[in-house]
């Protein structure tokens, strides 16, 4: 059951596909007829707080892409998209917005709060026994799920959501990016490693450098002189490129997207009707209005420029929308600098000082001072912030489904809200290299399938910082199960192309693995986009009788016949692990080197070199793989090996496609693989694949 609650006047988020048909009821006070919660006007400006009193052992999970475990219970957390790097168990808001979370316990229950302005979840934060939700003023929509179990709650939720993204089969193989890449020869010599090594590679992501003068849609014409036919270059060795989009267009006369946008009238406004300036990238930028639906549609063609010379996939970066300063408040920054000129800083004037130069980035208070032209309303941009990179992506995509009706275009986003997931994916931004990012991008991707965010990653080796070979290689040995692979790293890091690192062969095992495990990966991905389910599961999901599975941080089914456990720390040869049930453990260092052993339930240590990936098969349950290859055309879908831990008889539904087809059923792609306690095999469906046990 879902159960429908208006507060005050809400901003319509478009996160729901379906909600005509769900009953609602406007609430005017507080404790009018709201189940489970306690309601009440808190603050100025009608802001409200639901409140939920906590069982000593219910579990909160959700709040897609967060910091801290997979239960989020204990911790504070702003809903509010903020374009910062260092995720330390001290922050409270990330770059995504996603209001959905699953209270398992005492009762089951779940609730997403429609609102694109800031919230505020108190998960046992002020009192361990209570749950708190405030949201700023300006009125939200409050959806509570009833009945089930946890996952059937989820399941419930992405029906009313609708369907996730899908990106070209060409999108799962590995990708390698580096904020760095200035020309041709750069990106050559990393096609050229990869395929000297023999190592896979599908794509190589491009960053700033590109652009000229760091302007949307433009290629700078000395780095990259003659670009389409440097597309089908790199398309002819099989590798595609991905050029990034940030949301700041640059003032600059001449530079036709600028002149139009003004000419138009497309670009947020100050109280006055001026156009807003701020800084990125690019120096003095306007931010295209995408609230505004013809201003949406205008941005989303300039993809086009791109699309014409041979490009199929894109991210969008800094559409929080990211902000180096607002200009006129940077004008009085100076004003107060200049009163400091000449002057001997001590301790108070030295951080006043500071802190007037470091709160320029990202201040809130420039993000009341710019509005939007929505469905016939003037909104200042605070009440609608977390709706930005939604918004942006929706352009692309909408403009995807008119300039390419026919092909999935790849495309993803750092700044996110539910809703955004039936446009793109996302990756989880800008990371360090840090083992506890590592650990923290295993604990994200639960919650990012519950908000219907299935193709997802964090970069992997970490974007900030410093990263070492046996970090990158364990952070492989998670990636190779995410359906967003992609290594990349800051300029001014360490470099962190495996090729410059000792062991390639290392890393040729790991990332062979990953076209190895393609056709699992890629079944469960789609089965679970076209079925509204979830790929990663925390155990307690699958295991919901079992109550120490509940309490499993570190490890995930991936799909209903797999579990991970991946290493996550420093110098580590091995790790504990928690099986709800027998398992059988196969120890992977490529498609070629396998070992198996059945293990039973219980708690065990592991070892794990730090070439080996652990991987776990459910009794019943039948794992494909293939042969492997060096990018997702290469790989075999006519000759599969099983993985299985079949005692009497398993059953594995195996998806596939052409890769590129936005119209696909789940029907037409299924092939049915039964393996018998015998040990023979029978297929039956769209293909016929040679199949060898394992």
């Amino acid at each position: 059951m879902i159960r429908k609650f208006i507060f005050g006047n809400p901003i319509e988020t478009e996160a729901l596909v379906d909600s005509q048909s769900i009953q609602g009821m406007s609430v005017e006070k507080p404790g009018q007829g709201i189940p489970h919660f306690a309601a009440r006007l808190a603050g100025e400006e009608s802001s409200w707080e639901l409140a939920l009193d906590m069982g000593e052992r219910d579990i909160i999970y959700g709040l897609g892409e967060n910091i801290r475990g997979i239960n989020k219970r204990g911790w504070i957390y702003e809903s509010n998209c903020t374009d910062d790097p260092v995720h330390t168990e001290g922050r409270r808001e990330l770059y995504a917005a996603h209001n959905f979370f699953l209270v398992d316990g005492r009762e089951r229950l779940g609730v997403f709060v429609d609102a694109p302005q800031k919230g505020t979840f108190d998960f046992g934060y002020s009192r361990r026994d209570r749950l708190v939700v405030t949201v700023d003023p300006g009125g939200f929509v409050l959806y509570i799920l009833e009945g089930g179990s946890s996952r059937q709650i989820v399941r419930e939720f992405r029906g009313i959501i609708g369907r996730s993204y899908i990106p070209p089969r060409w999108a799962f193989g590995y990708g390698q990016s580096r904020w760095g890449y200035m020309c041709e020869d750069d990106i050559r010599q990393v096609v050229r490693e990869h395929r000297k090594k023999g190592v896979g590679l599908d794509s190589v992501y491009m960053d700033i450098d590109y652009m000229e003068d760091y302007k949307d849609f433009t290629v700078n014409q000395e780095r990259f002189p003659d670009f389409p036919r440097f597309v089908q270059e790199m398309r002819d060795q099989k590798v595609h490129l991905v050029p990034i989009i940030d949301a700041g267009v640059k003032i600059q006369e001449g530079y036709p997207v600028y002149e139009e946008g003004v000419k138009e009238g497309y670009f947020c406004k100050k109280e006055d009707q001026t156009e807003f300036v701020g800084g990125v990238w690019p120096g003095r930028v306007h931010f295209p209005d995408m609230l505004n639906e013809k201003a949406r549609a205008w941005f989303g063609d300039q993809y086009k420029f791109l699309l014409d010379q041979g490009i199929d996939g894109f991210w969008n970066d800094m559409n929080e929308p990211a902000l180096f300063y607002g200009e006129d408040h940077l004008a009085e920054v100076f004003e107060k600098l200049e009163e400091y000129s000449g002057q001997e800083l001590d301790i108070q004037s030295f951080f006043a000082v500071k802190d007037l130069v470091l709160g320029l980035a990202g201040r809130k208070e420039d993000y009341r001072t710019f509005y939007h032209e929505y469905r016939g309303q003037r909104v200042r941009h605070d009440r609608v912030h977390n709706l930005y990179g939604y918004y942006m992506t929706r352009a692309a995509g909408e403009a995807f489904d008119r300039l390419k009706p026919d092909k999935r275009i790849l495309m993803f986003s750092r700044a996110s809200y539910v809703g955004m997931h039936r446009y793109g994916g996302l990756w989880t931004g800008d990371n360090c290299s840090w083992w506890s990012h590592l650990l923290m991008n295993l604990q994200m991707l639960p919650g990012l399938n519950m908000c219907g965010f299935l193709y997802s990653g964090a970069d992997l080796g970490g974007f900030g910082d410093d990263a070492t070979e046996d970090l990158l290689l364990r952070w492989l040995e998670l990636g190779i199960f995410v359906p967003l692979m992609r290594n990349h790293s800051a300029k001014g890091t360490r470099r962190q192309e495996f090729y410059g690192f000792d062991h390639a062969e290392d890393f040729r095992g790991i990332i062979g693995l990953r076209y190895g495990l393609l056709p699992y990966l890629y079944s469960e991905f789609m089965k679970a986009a076209l079925t509204g389910d979830m790929m990663f599961l925390p155990l307690s999901f699958v295991y919901p009788e079992d109550p120490e599975a509940a309490g499993v941080e570190d490890q995930l089914m991936v799909g209903d016949g797999m579990m991970i456990a991946p290493v996550y720390r420093q110098n580590a040869r091995g790790r504990y692990v928690y099986l709800p049930e027998d398992m059988k453990l196969y120890r992977m260092r490529g498609v070629d080197s396998l070992e198996s052993q059945v293990l039973p339930a219980g708690h065990h240590y592991v070892r794990a070199e730090l070439n080996e990936v652990l991987v776990f098969v459910r009794r019943g349950h039948v794992v494909p793989m293939s042969e492997g290859g060096c990018c997702v055309e290469d790989v075999d879908m006519s000759s599969l090996r099983l993985l299985h831990f079949v005692e009497t008889e398993g059953v594995y539904e195996l998806y596939y496609d052409d890769g590129e087809r936005k119209d696909v059923r789940l029907e037409e792609g299924i092939t049915r693989i039964l393996v018998r306690a015998d040990k023979t095999v029978e297929t039956e469906g769209l293909l016929s694949p040679r199949c060898q046990l394992i």
